[in-house]
């Protein structure tokens, strides 16, 4: 027994309370990060005062099944962050591999993202994408600050999917779609 607490003690003396610094370039993190293979989105809401909002985003993922939750990022200097962070609700849109276009509209700066944009309304205003391969419409139940992102998680209220729908990815700064093995 003593032996054991002992071991106990020297892991918590010995184990770093924070991460080191980085031994890689910010160029070199983005690089290996692109190694992981995403689908593609977009998210969508509609601001308070009715302007339709939207963006590309790769960092999705499921958090659970019960209550259904999902996650993303968003950067904290994105124009869209006063929106979405104060919105009820929002949609993330999972884009079809013939929606290549969407994703590079919604990744550009300046431009009008919805001119000529397929959707209908979703719940509490956001927008459905028409052909996305699923869309998942979320109340916004909470958000985490992470270094120089905001972790959205959202409950889906609502989801559907295209049955058959090929999925939009993105790997190595290219988009694919998917080819069974």
């Amino acid at each position: 027994m003593a032996l054991r607490l002992q071991a106990i003690a020297s892991f918590l003396v010995t184990t770093p309370r924070r991460a080191q610094p980085p031994s890689f370039s910010s160029d070199e993190f983005r690089e290996a990060l692109g190694m992981f293979a995403t689908g593609v989105t977009v998210v969508t809401a509609r601001a308070a005062d009715g302007t339709l909002v939207g963006l590309t985003a790769n960092s999705f993922n499921s958090v659970s099944l019960t209550p259904p939750l999902v996650l993303w990022s968003l950067s904290r200097a994105a124009g869209s962050m006063p929106a979405l962070s104060a919105g009820s609700h929002y949609t993330v849109n999972i884009l079809a591999a013939n929606q290549k276009a969407l994703a590079e509209r919604f990744a550009t700066k300046n431009i009008d993202r919805w001119a000529d944009v397929a959707f209908t309304e979703g719940l509490g205003g956001a927008p459905v994408l028409v052909g996305a391969a699923a869309s998942f419409e979320c109340f916004n139940r909470s958000r985490y600050d992470e270094g120089d992102h905001v972790i959205f998680v959202g409950e889906v209220e609502r989801c559907s999917h295209n049955a058959g729908a090929s999925p939009l990815l993105f790997h190595g700064g290219r988009f694919y779609t998917e080819h069974p093995l």
